[in-house]
């Protein structure tokens, strides 16, 4: 059975959603592998807890929104 992981900041549900549909789509494309064979896992981090060039993803999020 496949397995794919994705590790990430907080996301919504429905990135979460699309995610999962997508990643399973196009690895069953590409490996000819039947998209119900994938196994899918989203691992969120908190995003204090996760950092880029120092900052916190949380700091990054809100420095794009301005």
């Amino acid at each position: 059975m496949p397995y794919i992981k994705f590790e990430s900041g907080e996301l919504s549900k429905e990135v979460k959603q699309r995610l999962i549909k997508e990643l399973t789509d196009v690895s069953a494309k590409i490996t000819g592998i039947s998209k119900e064979l994938f196994f899918v896992s989203i691992d969120e981090k908190d995003d204090t807890h996760i950092a880029v060039g120092g900052k916190t993803v949380k700091q990054l999020k809100e420095e794009l929104s301005k």
